[in-house]
């Protein structure tokens, strides 16, 4: 290759080389918690829910379908063709980032607060990405975002991190250790921030020295998107892209990723030509990718992927699989005197803005669900539930638009109206001729990123319009928005507009960069206005929501009207990938550019809350949200309480199997849910002192590692190999875990060490967890092989070693002064130093 045609290959969107018989191949795809923006693929919970599975062989198999899935899409364009964003095989995930403070809006895409928890999942889904052969893998999985990374999204960009050698090699290094010397991925994201001064992507030490030298990694660097390009622009680490190409070539960044169509690695011909960088450094960097383009399979005929179909994308397997994770991540964290399960017959009135709403299902980075069930969909469905009613009840926020429910739109005015609008859908992008079906939608409500809105449908070409009846629940001022989707890195969205009593009150064409297109609407009463929406498709992705803000009071009346003649209210409240996420643009109350200012339950729906208790009736709160949210309210007064993430296509339905019974919920809390952010130090201060159950002296709401079940657990006969021990010997525990309840279930056995005490000392460490599966009245014996680096620790110059002391080992199905277990003590005699 020339030295132009090195360079064109180490950018994320590598071009062709005709001359070689080198097809294109873009770099970047995602799979966080499934196939993202690439069509159809199983949508599975968000990484955070899958983490309260504290489940590694449920991680392993999940990786699987997601690689399986990403070889389907690639085979379908061809093994030797040109492959576009989201069509190739090396997946930019997991995210193992620390989620060190609520308040960080991608802290949904983590596995938690814990560098052990985060360690072994990212090890276990890594794996299942990568397949049992290195040589050949199904796909590479790339650990990201390296290192010291976790807001705020504001200023994300230009950020320099302060942080000590302690809590470096304590916090933030450890997972990322496991993932290259055990999980042996084959891509490292380094990120967009600083660390003491040398942006991530510029620092020798870190990728050269700490990933490389230290820990022998073999695959290749990629820069977060527009990493290097943000080293120039706002870090100002050098005058030029020119400069910023050759350091963090120099460093050991391998591929750049331009996601804004800014690849600084373009300006490295003229680096080399001003000896900042030799030819030989891109060599290195380019035979770095060129090797996982041939693992993969790009070059050779011998591909024994080469069968996977369109067929495994969402099957019945991946399916089943997305219920048993969604399953599994439910936390149950209240059950006053038994409110759950429900008794068989209940009548419910379904509440919350959470209830009905694709967005809480998918959560970000996520694919598009063949069928997807909402909480009140699968309720309506569920055996053994009597009259379901539904309604709202608030919006998610003050100033943030919900969706239009199926209570305030009709078909028609008819008796034989149904709830929802008639949805007429084109071939046409001028609504002419016949449309190719017309149908009842319930809410306008819609992901149809590179799928087609009705089968047979060319997915880049079609209009739809929605046309009914809209029927507010009471007078008042309402603001009715239309959000529609836009193509990553495109400008603008596909053309609307918007008739109310046949007055056209919403005209755009799709050139501004706002996509929440707003009109305000003055009801004197709760007559019906006609309503039309028209959708012209001509692109790539789209979604469409049609929503609205609605008078808070108005909703809260129709709230308490669903709860006559229920046997229990249900409520699902939270957030949203709408409020929380990645460098969003909201600033309302509580919420600020994607990160939370505030931890607690936003007002609305706490207020909503209040007025349910006031019926005097049972309150199960849902709580459906990417993070830690203060329930306090709900814990003082609620009857139960579960904590459902944001949970995948297949949530609605493990939600109304865990309301009813049939699913007893297993979930443990990955992350300390904290009561006021009063509790916590500054979001900025990435110190970990006072953060963490490792450090936070405080009282929780809920702790780490928390859950309840629908059956007892009891623990006992704790056994260790040894009590005094020399630093460097093993240590196994033994411990019998019995069901002394009446329900079978799923029990999380945890294993906590608490050091000796020492100025850095963590209050305790886990290091070790098992899922066991018992009948009543069944016990069975789990056993547990401590790794000594996992009760290490490390000193004030960042050095890890296994100190002298006694040390409390505790098993139960939490941590130690919050749960039940069994607990003894072991001497260590001597010290063994550990390398970094």
């Amino acid at each position: 290759m020339t030295l132009a045609e090195k360079i064109g290959q180490i950018q994320s969107a590598a071009p062709a080389i005709p001359r070689l018989d080198l097809p294109a191949y873009e770099w970047w795809n995602e799979g966080l918690h499934g196939v993202a923006r690439a069509g159809y693929a199983t949508v599975f919970p968000q990484a955070i829910g899958l983490a309260a599975t504290w489940d590694t062989d449920l991680l392993r198999r999940v990786g699987d379908t997601v690689s399986t899935e990403a070889r389907a899409k690639y085979n379908a364009a061809g093994p030797k063709a040109d492959h576009d964003r989201y069509q190739g095989l090396t997946i930019w995930s997991p995210n193992i980032n620390i989620f060190r403070d609520p308040r960080w809006g991608r802290g949904q895409e983590t596995y938690g607060e814990d560098p052990y928890l985060t360690g072994r999942l990212a090890v276990a889904f890594i794996q299942g990405i990568q397949g049992p052969d290195p040589a050949h893998p199904k796909a590479i999985a790339t650990a990201k975002h390296f290192v010291v990374h976790s807001g705020p999204e504001a200023g994300r960009h230009a950020f320099d991190v302060d942080v000590s050698p302690h809590d470096l090699e304590a916090t933030y290094l450890p997972a990322f250790r496991a993932a290259v010397t055990e999980g042996q991925v084959g891509s490292v994201m380094c990120a967009y921030n600083a660390l003491h001064g040398t942006p991530v992507c510029a620092d020798p030490e870190l990728l050269n020295g700490r990933l490389r030298r230290d820990w022998g990694f073999k695959g290749y660097v990629v820069s977060d998107c527009d990493a290097v390009d943000d080293m120039t622009r706002f870090h100002h680490y050098r005058a030029d892209n020119a400069g910023s190409a050759a350091a963090a070539l120099l460093a050991g960044t391998d591929l750049n990723c331009g996601g804004g169509g800014r690849y600084a690695y373009a300006d490295l011909g003229a680096a080399v030509s001003q000896h900042l960088v030799t030819e030989g450094a891109v060599d290195q960097a380019a035979r770095r990718v060129m090797s996982a383009r041939a693992r993969l399979g790009a070059f050779t005929a011998a591909d024994p992927y080469a069968d996977i179909g369109a067929e495994r994308i969402d099957d019945v397997n991946a399916r089943a699989l997305a219920l048993e994770a969604a399953r599994k991540s439910i936390v149950l964290l209240k059950n006053r005197n038994n409110a759950l399960p429900l008794v068989p017959g209940s009548n419910l009135a379904v509440v919350g803005p959470n209830a009905d709403a694709l967005g809480v299902l998918e959560a970000n980075y996520h694919g598009t669900a063949v069928q997807a069930y909402t909480p009140l969909a699968a309720l309506r469905m569920a055996p053994g539930v009597g009259t379901v009613r539904y309604a709202q009840g608030s919006t998610l926020a003050e100033g943030v638009p919900v969706l239009v429910p199926e209570t305030a739109l009709k078909t028609g005015a008819g008796s034989g109206a149904e709830a929802g609008l008639t949805g007429d859908y084109f071939d046409s992008l001028d609504f002419s001729g016949e449309p190719r079906l017309t149908r009842t939608d319930r809410t306008v409500d819609f992901d149809w990123d590179k799928v087609p809105p009705v089968p047979g449908m060319d997915a880049r070409r079609y209009a739809v319009r929605w046309t009914g009846l809209l029927v507010p629940p009471g007078p008042g001022d309402y603001t009715l928005a239309v959000r529609v989707d836009r193509c990553f890195d495109c400008q603008g969205h596909d053309p609307v507009r918007l008739y109310l009593d046949g007055r056209l009150v919403l005209n755009d064409p799709g050139t501004g960069k706002d996509s929440d297109l707003m009109v305000p609407l003055h009801v004197e009463g709760t007559s019906p206005h006609r309503l039309r929406l028209e959708l012209v498709h001509s692109g790539q992705d789209q979604g469409v929501r049609l929503m609205w803000l609605a008078p808070a009071e108005v909703q809260r009346a129709e709230a308490l009207a669903a709860t006559k003649g229920a046997d229990a209210i249900i409520a699902f409240v939270g957030l949203s990938p709408d409020v929380e996420g990645e460098e969003l643009g909201i600033a309302v109350h509580g919420f600020d550019g994607g990160d939370r200012t505030d931890i607690g339950l936003p007002l609305p729906q706490r207020q909503l809350l209040e007025a349910l208790a006031g019926t005097g009736k049972p309150l199960v709160v849902v709580l459906m949200s990417g993070s830690a949210v203060a329930l306090n309210w709900a814990q003082d007064h609620a009857d139960a309480v579960l904590a459902a993430w944001y949970p995948g296509e297949r949530g609605g339905r493990a939600l109304a199997e865990t309301l009813t019974g049939s699913n007893n919920p297993s979930g443990r809390l990955p992350v300390t849910f904290y009561r006021s952010v009063r509790d916590l130090p500054p979001f900025v201060d990435y110190a970990m002192a006072g953060r963490t159950y490792r450090y936070f002296e405080g009282t929780p709401l809920y702790p780490f590692g928390f859950g309840l079940s629908y059956t007892r657990y009891a623990y006992d006969d704790l056994t260790l190999s040894a009590t005094d021990l020399a630093a460097g010997q093993p240590l196994t525990a033994s411990v019998t875990v019995r069901n002394v309840g009446d329900h079978p279930g799923e029990e999380v056995a945890q294993l906590y060490v608490t050091p000796p005490s020492g100025p850095l000392a963590p209050r305790r460490l886990l290091a070790g967890f098992q899922r066991v599966r018992l009948e009543p009245g069944e016990s069975k014996r789990v056993t547990f092989q401590v790794q000594l680096r996992d009760i290490s620790g490390v000193d004030a110059a960042g050095n890890r070693a296994v100190e002298a002391g006694r040390y409390q080992v505790f098993v139960g199905g939490g941590q130690p002064d919050f749960t039940p277990g069994v607990e003894k003590t072991v001497d260590i005699q001597g010290r063994q130093a550990l390398p970094k």
